[in-house]
């Protein structure tokens, strides 16, 4: 597999970065980002206690590096100057600043470590609920990968640059002034020395810019496609060996990965080229400043011990600039990540009716379910329910029956209120006659079985317990033989102990089908809805499971969609959907459609 393409990505100078903020601003989008950053800090000011103490803890550090290198330029003229009588003294200063910002050091690494994984758990956690909570339409419009995508990547971006960002820049600059400050002290000049490589650096910035984009649009680009490759690669692996090709797969992987590598290995010589020219100016100004020193030496202006503190401090001090300058990318990433996580926060959310707690009292009684003259489409101008009514009542077992993709699955969304009407009203109504909208309010009254395989990796136990966490041995025993599940889960080495693999792996397709009716029937909700759910029994126990949860559960209003209709003469009513229209048939038709199946 290629790597994560997120490490292979070419990062933008910081003087890219700059333009870029440059950019932004003279085209308006500017205040996007700051809008993007007051959501960062809005999880920053829960830890603005130890975001203080981090920058105290970084100024402290920073200040006993400068202590320990002044100590070492007068530990180097005491023994150079033969001034033996300060050299005990010095020795334990430039030991001890070195020991404690060691330590110091550490501890702010320690701080830094805790406060991005408390930022991106409660990121992560907020977002996880504005996720799961959100209005299902809204959220479809996003795959799988995108939004896995951003809760993890995006998420990991802001969160560690939230508690960065501020302490970065006040460190730096502390930094930054503090040893430019301790070298003029000693000589204005060397100190303008220590800072020239910066115009440089930037002028050579810019030349480079056009190139950097190109390069970064072309990996972007490569990586997109290798990804999608292989996630289709490894979800289809089914079909795939099915098909016999697992070897001209394996020869499209070979040739993502060559294209992949001729993109890397030329973004590479041209950042070698480029790292090149940037490394002779970075040596000429060192030359500079070292044959300056040298000079100053030998005129006897500066000792060596000076000398020495200063060509260690031009480097801290062109890190300090680099550091300064490296905060805007981090910004600006942070602000594309922040904002490809707000889109996901700002979903319209779904739909909370007010008074659908009344409900519950009645829940012994069972509930009506309702759908009066609907219209409904995914897409504007496109109608999957046409002017198309529908009841189903406490004890009925009502049956949807139709050609695939003709509007089945869609009815069962509007009942668990998934997706809301165009037209019309879908309402659930219980036996003193309130009738509530259905929305998620009342989705705590449903049992669901979807179509396909719906086993998580666990137990059997813990897959039953998803839908009763309080359930116990003896209840999901019982749900089970509803089900038509026990005999085999008997017979298995631990029961319902049991460890299954991902998609149930370990069971036949008509076994993790049992396993999640008997699941839906634990639930021991008043209605329950079986989408296709039976399609991987034989005839036999599919009516059997059925005459089961209408026995055991008199009062279950029980809505099955199916392909084939064999179990018509179970139901109390039946719904034909085609054409975008439901249609009620009649005992005849439904008894006639029974036979031909």
């Amino acid at each position: 597999m290629i790597d994560d393409p997120t490490n292979q990505q070419p990062k933008a100078s910081s003087f890219e970065t700059l333009f870029t903020l440059f950019h932004r601003w003279r085209s308006g989008t500017l205040g996007e980002i700051l809008d993007d950053w007051r959501w960062i800090f809005t999880y920053s000011r829960r830890y603005k206690g130890a975001i203080l103490y981090y920058v105290i803890l970084g100024i402290i550090s920073s200040t006993l590096g400068l202590v320990s290198s002044i100590a070492g330029k007068y530990l180097i003229d005491i023994i150079t100057g033969y001034q033996v009588t300060k050299l005990w003294i010095m020795v334990v200063v430039m030991v001890g600043s070195s020991l404690f910002g060691l330590v110091v050091g550490n501890v702010l690494g320690r701080v830094t470590l805790k406060l991005q994984i408390r930022i991106n758990n409660d990121i992560q956690g907020d977002i996880f609920d504005q996720i799961i909570s959100a209005d299902w339409m809204a959220i479809n419009r996003y795959s799988n990968g995108d939004v896995l995508n951003r809760f993890t990547g995006d998420v990991g971006t802001v969160s560690a640059n939230a508690i960065s960002w501020l302490p970065t820049i006040i460190i730096s600059l502390y930094q930054f002034f503090a040893t430019l400050g301790v070298i003029m002290h000693y000589n204005t000049v060397m100190a303008l020395l220590a800072f020239a490589s910066a115009p440089f650096t930037l002028l050579a910035s810019k030349f480079v810019i056009k190139k950097q984009r190109e390069y970064n649009m072309k990996m972007r680009e490569m990586s997109s496609k290798v990804m999608a490759f292989e996630v289709e690669t490894f979800y289809n692996i089914d079909t795939i060996k099915s098909f016999g090709i697992l070897g001209q797969y394996s020869r499209k992987l070979r040739e993502w990965q060559q294209k992949f590598k001729a993109i890397t290995l030329d973004y590479n010589w041209f950042s070698i080229k480029t790292n090149v020219y940037m490394s002779l100016v970075g040596m000429l100004v060192q030359f500079t400043a070292f044959g300056y020193c040298l000079y100053l030496l030998w005129s006897h202006e500066i000792t060596y011990g000076t000398m020495t503190l200063f060509l260690q401090q031009r480097s801290v001090l062109a890190g300090a600039f680099s550091s300064v300058i490296g905060i805007i990318p981090a910004f600006l990433n942070s602000s594309v990540s922040a904002h490809r996580v707000r889109e996901l926060v700002q979903l319209p959310k779904e739909r909370h009716v007010e008074g659908s707690s009344w409900l519950d009292q009645y829940v012994d009684d069972g509930f009506e379910l309702r759908m009066r003259e609907v219209d409904f489409g995914y897409v504007k101008d496109n109608r999957v329910i046409t002017n198309s009514s529908l009841v189903a009542r406490p004890g009925e077992i009502v049956g949807l029956v139709g050609p695939s993709g003709e509007g089945k699955t869609t009815i069962i969304r509007m009942l668990l209120g998934l997706i809301k009407p165009d037209c019309g009203e879908a309402i659930i109504k219980s036996s003193d006659g309130t009738e509530v909208e259905l929305n998620i309010e009342t989705r705590h009254l449903f049992a669901y079985v979807p179509q396909g395989n719906t086993i998580l990796a666990g137990t059997i136990a813990e897959n039953m317990r998803m839908g009763r966490e309080e359930a116990t041995d003896a209840e999901i025993e019982e749900a089970l033989r509803v089900a038509c599940a026990w005999d085999f889960v008997s017979k298995l080495p631990d029961g319902i102990n049991t460890p299954l693999g991902e998609r149930g792996r370990g069971l036949s397709e008509g076994q993790a089908q049992r396993i999640a009716i008997a699941r839906a029937v634990l639930r021991d909700a008043p209605v329950l809805l079986l989408d296709e759910a039976t399609s991987a029994l034989d005839v036999t126990t599919e009516r059997m499971v059925l005459k089961n949860i209408v026995t055991q559960h008199p009062n279950k209003t029980c809505i099955v969609t199916t392909h084939r209709p064999t179990v018509l003469n179970l139901c109390q009513r039946v719904y034909r959907v085609m054409s975008t229209r439901v249609t009620e048939l009649s005992e005849e038709e439904s008894s006639r459609m029974a036979m031909e199946f």
